[in-house]
Order: C-alpha cells, then structure tokens, then sequence
C-alpha cells in the first residue's frame, strides 16, 4: 500500500480554487461543470476538473475518501478514470434534492456515456470509493465507513488496456457551487479477487 503522492498528480482543467496539501484535496466547484457524452440527453459536456495520475500497472486498486457540502441539483464529486474526453468513468453521488441524492457510475467508451443509479438518503454527506482495475476491467466499490465495500459495477473500458490515468473530481452542472474534500488516498494490491 502507498499514499497517493501529490508530486505524482496533474490537472485536466484546474479549478479556480482549490487546495492540496497534507493529504487533503478541497476543491470549490464551478457552475456549469460536468461530465458527460450523448447518451440520451444529447449533449456533450467535458469541462470538469480532474486531478490524477498515471499508471501502468495492470493490477491494483485506489481508495478515497470523499466529504461533501452539495446542496443544489446534480452537484457531485467522486472518482474518475479520465483517459480523454471519449473514453472514462467516474463514480459520485448526484444531489437531487432535500430528500434523496443518487449514488451512481457513468462509464464512457468511444463517445457514449451510461449512468447507472441507486437513491440514498440526502443527508449522506461522506463516502469512501475504491476503483480496482484488472487489466482493461474495472470494479467499482462504496463504502459508508472506508471498511466494507458494497459493489457498484463491473466495467470494460475499450481503450483501458495500457496505461491509464485516474483520480477524483468534483463539478456543479447547473448554476451552483460547493466545497468538495478527499482524505484517505492509498493506492494498494488489487482487492478485486480473480473470478474462479
């Protein structure tokens, strides 16, 4: 296991305002940031920050911890494989509204995004997330208390197979703004077992 090392990160589209120091990353969002491609909606938006970095290793999982102010429509921050604008996955929770929010991932290859959703309660404000990676296959974990994972997804990403870039991010889709933090950041020995 090793900690996710800040010399080690870069930015696709760094925000405004945003801090990385001790282990913390806080990002303030922008209004009108997303990720998101065709499917259904028709749109093409690809302009939310994304802080990663790079690997080639074929087996492992990342783990991070994420806490969050959102409180307007579709407000979000998670975990990102940003390989391009076409080809990428992310898995967040999407405020909605007073009531309920929606724990879901969104994989993208060649241009076409799904998003996949269960609601949870509104008043959720933290989650742990653990991306592991099998090759060009993906899990994607959730934890409320950073011990035990829950299965979100299983994954193929087309062009996932070499090297790849991953991280977290955080975007306000509509005229909004808020203060999305990551703690907890490890990198270890892949905790997705082999299917026997």
């Amino acid at each position: 296991m090793k900690n996710f090392l800040e010399e080690d990160l870069f930015w696709i589209r760094k925000p405004e305002h945003v801090k990385v120091e001790d282990g913390k990353i806080e990002i303030m969002t922008l209004p009108k940031t997303d990720l998101w491609q065709r499917t259904y909606y028709g749109f093409q938006n690809d302009n939310a920050p994304v802080l990663q970095m790079k690997t080639k290793e074929q087996y492992f999982s990342f783990v991070v911890k994420t806490t969050f102010e959102s409180k307007h429509r579709f407000d979000q921050c998670g975990i990102v494989l940003y390989l391009d604008s076409e080809n990428w996955l992310k898995a967040s929770i999407e405020y909605e509204n007073e009531t309920y929010q929606r724990l879901g991932s969104v994989v993208t290859n060649h241009g076409y995004s799904d998003w996949a959703t269960t609601d949870i309660s509104a008043s959720i404000k933290e989650m742990w997330y653990r991306l592991s990676r099998r090759e060009s296959d993906y899990c994607i974990e959730c934890s409320e208390d950073g011990i035990h994972f829950k299965q979100m997804r299983i994954c193929h990403l087309w062009e996932g197979s070499k090297e790849i870039s991953f991280g977290v991010y955080a975007c306000s889709p509509e005229a909004s703004s808020f203060k999305a933090s990551f703690t907890e950041l490890k990198i270890m020995d892949c905790q997705w077992a082999a299917h026997v």
